[in-house]
């Protein structure tokens, strides 16, 4: 019931009303049974965005800090995103990415929509990165179509950082839905995996227009905050 107030009455006609978001390719949402939306991932907008354009009900695979943050603020975010129905999901390792998995694919069983972001984490820079295999996993296991979404403009209206977003325009294409019954049962092969997982990033590069970095997006942020580090600690030292 709050989700669809939030989507009908309240959050969504306030997001098109600002926004106006240009939709591309909406037709290929199967109107039912279960599908995986697996989108690029830019900003804090898309969480709302995309679920308020779709005519279906989307719950996605949410990562856990969002519901343990301190504070009103984080008691405030974790009882929006549980009212919405999203599903907390701990990045911490090997069984953390196999509960995610599990709970995914009980979402399918159940015939509904399945938002998914490959990349695992947002975007630092714009850029899009190498996707991770879990929806792949999910997409043989319960032998679902995967249709790809691009959002463009949301970095540009909420980068990293900021807290709320400026108006910028807004778009949200969506591809053709991808089938992989090819590969049914070989969820456990790992090159099977990759080269679903690569077909899907594909798909969604080819849609967002955006430049891609075959890295881990996880590697890429840690590795520019090493960067970051050394160049301040090199302005730091005193001149000889």
């Amino acid at each position: 019931m709050f989700y669809q107030l939030l989507k009908y009455l309240i959050v969504g006609p306030l997001l098109r009303l600002l926004f106006r978001p240009q939709i591309e390719g909406l037709e290929n949402v199967p109107e039912d049974g279960p599908a995986i939306v697996a989108g690029n991932h830019l900003s804090f907008s898309d969480h709302f965005l995309m679920p308020v354009i779709l005519r279906r009900r989307i719950t996605f695979l949410a990562k856990a800090e969002y519901f343990t943050g301190p504070g009103i603020k984080g008691r405030l975010t974790a009882s929006f995103f549980r009212a919405v129905g999203q599903i907390p999901v701990d990045r911490s390792g090997k069984d953390a990415a196999q509960a995610a998995i599990r709970e995914g694919v009980g979402v399918l069983s159940k015939g509904e929509l399945l938002g998914i972001y490959p990349e695992g984490t947002r975007s630092h820079d714009g850029r899009l990165y190498k996707g991770k295999v879990g929806v792949a996993v999910m997409a043989l296991k319960a032998g679902v179509p995967v249709i790809p979404c691009a959002m463009i403009g949301t970095f540009e209206a909420q980068p990293p950082g900021q807290r709320l977003p400026s108006l910028h325009p807004i778009a949200i294409r969506f591809g053709k839905p991808l089938d992989f019954s090819r590969y049914a049962g070989m969820e456990d092969e790992r090159a099977i995996l990759r080269a679903v997982t690569d077909e899907i990033m594909y798909a969604i590069l080819t849609l967002s227009e955006q430049e891609y970095v075959d890295k881990y997006a996880t590697v890429a942020k840690a590795e520019d905050a090493d960067q970051g580090e050394k160049s301040s600690r090199r302005l730091r030292l005193p001149l000889s």
